[in-house]
C-alpha cells in the first residue's frame, strides 16, 4: 500500500514483484503487458513467476515473523550466480547466465543479504493485504504496510473483539459506561 519510499536497491524489484497482487481485491497485475515487459518475462512463464512471487510472500512473512519461507530455496538454486569483481577491487554476485527474473531476483537477495538489508523487506501482517514494504524503522519491528490503514483496521477489530468478549471489563455482559468508550477516549464522564 506504501509505494511512495520503495525498498533500496535490488530490492524494490522482489517489493514490486510481490505487490502485482492485491489480496484484499484479488487482482492481478503480474500478466499485464506493461509488467511482463517490467519484470522482463515471456507470457508463457506468467504462471512460474506467480510461483516464485509466492515464495517471495512467504519470505517476506517470514521476515516479519509470521511462517516459513521453504518453496524460495530452490527456486533461487535454478539461477545461479558468479562473483564479479570490478576495476576498484569491488566484489557483487551477478546471475551466471542470461540475467532471467529468477536471476536477478537471486541477484537482489544475495545483496540484501550482503548489506543486511533482506530482512527488513517484509509483508504486512493483515491477512487481508500482504502488501510488500520495506521496513525502515529503526528496531525493524514494523508489522503494517501502512499503519494508518492496516495497522489501524487490525487494532479496531482487536479493540472490538475485547469490547465484546463476555466476562471482560467493557465486555459483553458489562454494566456501567466504560464499556462504551472508544481507545484514547479517555475518562471523562459520558464520552463516547
Amino acid at each position: 500500500m506504501n509505494e511512495r519510499n520503495p525498498a533500496p536497491g535490488g530490492l524494490a524489484l522482489i517489493e514490486a514483484l510481490v505487490n502485482t497482487l492485491d489480496v484484499e481485491t484479488g487482482a492481478d497485475t503480474l500478466d499485464t503487458p506493461r509488467n511482463r515487459e517490467r519484470f522482463g518475462f515471456a507470457a508463457e512463464e506468467a504462471e512460474d513467476v506467480r510461483v516464485l512471487r509466492e515464495a517471495l510472500r512467504a519470505a517476506c512473512l517470514a521476515h516479519a515473523g509470521h511462517g516459513t519461507a521453504t518453496a524460495l530455496g530452490p527456486l533461487l538454486a535454478a539461477a545461479p550466480l558468479r562473483v564479479a569483481v570490478g576495476p576498484g577491487g569491488e566484489a557483487a554476485l551477478r546471475p551466471a547466465g542470461a540475467p532471467t527474473l529468477t536471476a536477478r531476483v537471486a541477484e537482489a537477495i544475495a545483496a540484501g543479504a550482503a548489506d543486511g538489508t533482506w530482512h527488513r523487506l517484509k509483508a504486512c501482517e493483515a491477512e487481508d493485504c500482504r502488501w510488500a514494504y520495506y521496513d525502515r524503522s529503526p528496531a525493524a519491528r514494523r508489522r503494517w504496510c501502512s499503519m494508518s490503514v492496516c495497522g489501524a483496521r487490525t487494532k479496531m477489530r482487536t479493540y472490538r473483539a475485547r469490547k465484546a468478549a463476555p466476562g471482560r471489563p467493557g465486555g459483553a455482559g458489562a454494566s456501567g459506561a466504560a464499556g462504551d468508550a472508544a481507545p484514547g477516549a479517555g475518562d471523562a464522564q459520558g464520552s463516547v
